[in-house]
């Protein structure tokens, strides 16, 4: 297997008018090497090219695949799940271009309203989508009377919903979710609320979705819910230990790069990549959950693994 670049190819630049800003706060390498086949299952890509749907808040900076690439190879990865932002709507022209730019290693996660045809998903999966997004945290294009119609329509393309919801909401949302006819994917550790944490009715919630065996979750974005602050996360840490025991197989890692609830100080990705690792703990759960797990959900190819590690050692001479 042909591994990606993470040099920019000819003519590519980055896009949009705004200069992009800085994703995060450091410049220093992994300790640790990550496992073959490593998956980074959410992330965005921000381009002022195309326009922001009305009516949504979270407007970030511009955030280029070339930056995103830069990112790969500092951490020693190059495969990654393309989220689509709440700041375009339904408009999925920003996730298709990142696609199209980072190859067949990279997956993507759509957002779609209730009229989208038959036709259009078939478009989609093409371009390497594999779920649709249910941002119910903040204004935009989903709501929760959409899941189950739409939840049925993606079904039969092998797709899952990928949930953003307010920890506190969690519990109410229970009963549309245990009845999804597709995997459901629960992002940013489930935003359990502090400092209730593991004692919390979402964290019970989330439990019980979990144990249903159909449904995954994403250890990412610690900083979103966190009372104590990092680099270390000492309160979220109890809450992603505890999913990580409950169901390894069934977890993911998401860099949440470029970190767009972040507006001042952005977080280090290798500080918080590391204390993830920390709270995996043993080397075949951080191989399931940085890379196995995800491989499975959302359908890579096999690696040619000597190739891979080729790469990975050439990379680590630069």
């Amino acid at each position: 297997m042909q591994q990606p670049s993470h040099r920019r190819p000819a003519g590519e630049s980055d896009a949009g008018g705004v200069a992009a800003a800085r994703s995060d706060s450091g410049d220093n390498r992994l300790t640790f090497r990550l496992p073959d086949g490593t998956v980074d299952c959410h992330m965005h890509i921000y381009d002022d090219r195309y326009p922001a749907a009305a009516g949504t808040v979270l407007r970030p900076p511009n955030a280029s695949v070339a930056q995103y690439r830069a990112l790969q190879e500092r951490l020693g990865f190059c495969r990654s799940v393309v989220v689509h932002p709440s700041t375009y709507g339904t408009d999925n022209r920003c996730t298709l271009d990142a696609l199209k730019r980072l190859g067949p290693h990279a997956r993507g996660v759509a957002v779609v309203g209730t009229s989208v045809t038959d036709t259009e998903l078939a478009t989609l999966h093409a371009a390497g989508v594999r779920g649709i997004r249910f941002n119910l945290s903040l204004p935009g294009a989903t709501t929760i009377e959409m899941l189950a119609p739409l939840a049925a329509r993606i079904a039969d393309f092998g797709w899952h919903v990928k949930l953003v919801a307010k920890g506190a909401v969690l519990p109410s949302l229970e009963k549309y979710l245990e009845r999804l006819p597709c995997p459901l994917v629960i992002d940013h550790i489930a935003h359990i609320p502090q400092p209730d944490g593991v004692k919390s009715d979402a964290m019970r919630t989330a439990q019980r979705l979990v144990e249903r065996g159909n449904t995954w979750l994403t250890l990412s974005g610690p900083y979103i819910d966190t009372r104590s602050g990092g680099p270390a996360y000492p309160d979220v840490a109890p809450v992603a230990k505890a999913f990580v025991a409950l169901a390894p197989e069934r977890m993911l890692w998401g860099s949440d790069w470029p970190h767009p609830t972040q507006k001042c100080a952005k977080p280090d990705d290798v500080s918080l990549i590391e204390h993830i690792a920390s709270w995996i703990g043993r080397a075949d759960r951080q191989r399931m959950i940085f890379a196995d797990n995800a491989a499975e959900l959302y359908d890579f190819p096999p690696l040619d693994e000597g190739r891979i590690r080729l790469a990975s050692l050439r990379n680590s001479m630069k």
